[in-house]
């Protein structure tokens, strides 16, 4: 598993895929809380980390899908999933390596958002004034966002081995997951189940986290989806191991 993890992560570094990442995730975050008029901190004069923790996921819905497109669909392309087989470690290993692997970069890209809250906590009046428990819990929900978003990724790349079929397929399901069932909750076929509906979607726990306390149900409701989804490219891999 180390081995992968290794091979994985300095390919991203050593090409443009991590830097852009990052580069795109700071500039976009960093506009819509400095600059874009409708959700500028300087415009409504409140100081917070909405815009970070509002906007982060559906940023993520199209930078993470880009780091793990080609988890396995290269491998599959360039015929060496075969050869990945071969060496002396388990499916689970292999699937855990390439996750690691994306979920560290996406964690090397929120990192600097360290700043923003430094410098939000400057900006307050007086300064310091501050939600810190909500920030806080926050960036936990967020670090959960982008560890269920790749590992979706990475079962979408090993559906194909085509790469910009499994970033289409990969941003589809993370909407889906994220926003989409809290959407179709809302439709009237629902009626009184509409939470239930709601709660099997990612922004419900997400923003029940968000608030600053960490409620087990939220914690145990991240970890199944990691685990089920694990389970779910475990059996596709499995399944074409042999092909």
């Amino acid at each position: 598993m180390i081995q992968i993890f290794k091979k994985e992560f300095n390919s991203f570094l050593n090409s443009l895929i991590a830097y852009i990442v990052i580069g795109v995730f700071l500039t976009a975050i960093g506009l819509l809380m400095w600059v874009f008029p409708s959700s500028s901190i300087l415009d409504y004069g409140y100081a917070d980390l909405d815009s970070l923790f509002s906007f982060g996921p559906y940023v993520f819905i199209f930078l993470i899908p880009a780091i793990t497109m080609k988890s396995f669909a290269e491998e599959k392309k360039l015929g060496t999933l075969e050869l990945l087989f071969t060496q002396p470690l388990t499916d689970l290993e292999i699937i855990l390596g390439k996750f690691l692997a994306s979920f560290a970069l996406v964690l090397l890209a929120l990192l600097p958002t360290i700043i923003y809250y430094y410098s939000i906590y400057q900006l307050g009046n007086p300064i310091g004034n501050i939600d810190t428990s909500g920030a806080i819990g926050s960036f936990i929900g967020l670090t959960l966002v982008g560890a269920v978003f790749c590992i979706i990724g990475i079962f979408a790349s090993s559906l194909t081995s085509n790469q910009i079929v499994a970033f289409i397929l990969s941003a589809f399901l993370c909407f889906l997951v994220y926003n989409g069932l809290d959407s179709f909750a809302s439709l009237p076929v629902f009626g009184q189940q509409t939470l239930f509906v709601k709660q099997w979607g990612i922004l419900y726990h997400y923003e029940s986290i968000s608030r600053g306390l960490i409620d087990s149900r939220d914690l145990i409701y991240f970890l199944s989806a990691l685990a089920f989804i694990f389970l779910l490219t475990k059996i596709t891999i499995g399944s074409r191991q042999w092909q």
